[in-house]
């Protein structure tokens, strides 16, 4: 889901790392170049290089200087228990008393995910 009140790079952000966790981009993958990604995207260089930069101060982005940005071992596990934790510590609290409040049964929930 596109979330248009995010800075530009927040988004790159969000969707480098959901290619990761999808397994777009495995341990070891070569990332798009700054310029692909910007061109990709109608974003600025810097504001990608700013994207990436943060994953690389991160350890999920290794760069190989004169060849590109590649993609970490472990980082998808790293990162899926970063953003594991990040839900169930800021997101899930206000959405659980939001289905106590409203009353909606759990199993409806799943039962809707199912279909």
């Amino acid at each position: 889901m596109l979330d248009n009140s995010k800075p530009v790079y927040q988004r790159l952000r969000d969707h480098i790392a959901a290619s990761i966790l999808d397994g777009q981009y495995r341990d070891g993958d070569m990332l798009p170049s700054v310029r692909a990604l910007a061109a990709d995207h109608g974003a600025n260089p810097l504001t990608v290089a700013k994207a990436y930069q943060s994953f690389q101060d991160e350890g999920l982005v290794l760069v190989k200087r004169g060849v590109g940005m590649f993609v970490a071992t472990g980082a998808a596990g790293r990162l899926r228990e970063r953003l594991r934790s990040q839900f169930l510590q800021e997101i899930w609290p206000p959405v659980a008393q939001q289905i106590e409040r409203l009353g909606i049964d759990v199993a409806e929930l799943l039962d809707r995910e199912r279909a």
